[in-house]
């Protein structure tokens, strides 16, 4: 399910069927079994979020909240997005918001499947390069 947390008419336009088909086409390319909730909000939600649970205070882009293992063919866990981060990002690389989405939700997809482009030597990038090209 995608909830959206803005009030701001820049994003009124978001398709929220349209990102939660690409979201589950995502997760079964993938292989996770479990059902996954995205959160679209603000950057200041991000950077609570981010301050929270990473201990980072500052906003992101995404970040990915797996669920415990003992539930995860029910549920893999969760998204949280910030929607003005995804806009400045798809200004900056000349495509859509919606397609800075997508791009988003993958990566967040991938986190959840347990790739870590933090400490793996380049095999999420090259999932995640993969996957755009197929979906």
């Amino acid at each position: 399910m995608i909830s959206i947390d803005s009030t701001s008419a820049e994003f009124a336009g978001i398709s929220k069927p349209a990102l939660s088909r690409f979201a589950n086409s995502a997760r079964r390319a993938i292989g996770l079994a479990g059902e996954v909730d995205i959160l679209l909000s603000t950057d200041a939600e991000l950077k609570r979020l981010n301050r929270s649970f990473r201990g980072k205070n500052k906003p992101t882009d995404v970040l990915s909240f797996p669920a415990p293992a003992e539930i995860a063919t029910q549920h893999a866990g969760d998204l949280a997005i910030s929607l003005e981060t995804a806009a400045r990002q798809a200004k900056a690389y000349g495509h859509t918001l919606a397609d800075e989405l997508r791009i988003l939700i993958l990566h967040g997809l991938l986190h959840l499947n347990g790739m870590d482009h933090e400490t793996d030597t380049g095999e999420m990038a090259a999932r995640d390069a993969e996957l755009r090209t197929q979906l």
